[in-house]
């Protein structure tokens, strides 16, 4: 297990902002007991969603959701504290009645807006076209059609019937190509099977490519991924590169396991490069990218963080947790002469909800300029 402090600086700002909101409510409320109920809830709930935690925890269904709804509960918690904070700040002295109002909009906020996510945004799968524009790209390679499907995290909150539409979505591509970037669930025990008996029915001219997320590693299944999928066709690039041809030019792609931050980054994959072929390499979490770019990938797609999975847009910016692990959240990035695109991914984790980060499919076009 990868135990950095830097993996875990989501769970370790969660931990604060519960310990400060609840500190919070704790000034607003009368009832200290409840107030207090609370907190150890919500703490709890946070650090049951620690992966090496919860890979010790009996599997089921009623889990899942306990845990799901117990971070919607800490989150709905904290919002509320922060809203009452602001309003005691900002607002100018108001009578009682006016207050309770304030205080119980304070309150509906949130939950009505985690709601929106759980139960609308989450489930609004779209399609979603990158054009990355590539000096010197082979002229055989413009125009090559890539379809990108990451994050699925069957389980619980996200089921088989779910992950259908996904796979229709790609297939209309019509892709040359079709990458799957890791995390097909999230723990062990998850419906495993069930994922990859959709991921059989993906249609691409060149075949289906795939690598590792930290999840499958979670989830002790890196070997039956590759293994069973290999079964339909799918390869899954564990440190390992294909090359194809399209008319006269060359296309390798490579990919690599979920790169722990605790070790030296695609240490050899430089090896997995042709001088000669453009060059993709496959990673589940973006932030290799800076070394991607210094060896000489093209391109590296990615997936990892959701796009954040819930992002607030303030002053042209997004705040989101993701931020604390890699400033590559979503969308496409470049440095000198080698790209990147990260997709927000279909499914959700540790919260089961999104919010400013819908779920898609990815179509990612190569376009020679």
């Amino acid at each position: 297990m990868d135990f950095s402090i830097k993996r875990f600086l989501p769970e370790v700002f969660g931990f604060v902002l519960v310990v400060i909101s609840h500190r919070i409510l704790g000034r607003r409320f009368a009832s200290k007991k409840l107030v207090l109920a609370s907190g150890i809830f919500s703490i709890s709930t946070l650090l049951l969603n620690i992966p090496p935690l919860w890979r010790h925890l009996p599997p089921g269904l009623a889990y899942e959701w306990a845990r799901g709804l117990g971070m919607l509960w800490a989150m709905a918690a904290v919002g509320t504290a922060l809203l009452l904070e602001l309003f005691s700040r900002l607002s100018p002295p108001v009578d009682a009645a006016r207050r309770q109002v304030l205080q119980t909009a304070s309150m509906a906020a949130p939950a009505l807006l985690l709601g929106y996510g759980s139960l609308y945004e989450r489930n609004q799968l779209v399609p979603k076209q990158v054009d990355i524009s590539i000096p010197g790209l082979p002229k055989d390679l413009h125009g090559l059609r890539i379809a990108q499907i990451s994050d699925i995290h069957m389980s619980g909150f996200f089921g088989e019937r779910d992950l259908v539409p996904a796979i229709d979505m790609a297939n209309n591509f019509q892709p040359h190509l079709t990458f799957v970037t890791g995390d097909l669930i999230t723990r062990e025990n998850d419906p495993l099977d069930e994922c990859l008996r959709q991921l059989k029915r993906l249609r691409s001219a060149a075949g289906v490519f795939g690598c590792m997320g930290n999840h499958e590693i979670y989830g002790n299944c890196l070997e039956y991924v590759e293994r069973e999928s290999a079964k339909f066709g799918a390869r899954f690039l564990r440190s390992t590169a294909e090359s194809l041809r399209f008319g006269n030019a060359r296309l390798r792609i490579a990919g690599v396991d979920y790169q722990r931050v605790s070790h030296p980054y695609l240490a050899g994959t430089e090896s997995l490069l042709d001088k000669d072929a453009f060059n993709i390499l496959l990673s589940h979490n973006p932030d290799v990218f800076p070394t991607a770019a210094g060896q000489g990938w093209d391109l590296t797609v990615a997936g990892h963080t959701h796009g954040g999975q819930v992002t607030v847009e303030y002053l042209n910016q997004h705040l989101n947790l993701a931020r604390f692990i890699t400033p590559y959240v979503y969308g496409t990035y470049q440095k000198e002469s080698s790209h990147l695109y990260v997709t927000r991914g279909i499914g959700t984790v540790g919260v089961p909800a999104r919010i400013g980060a819908t779920p898609e499919v990815a179509l990612i076009r190569l376009c020679a300029i």
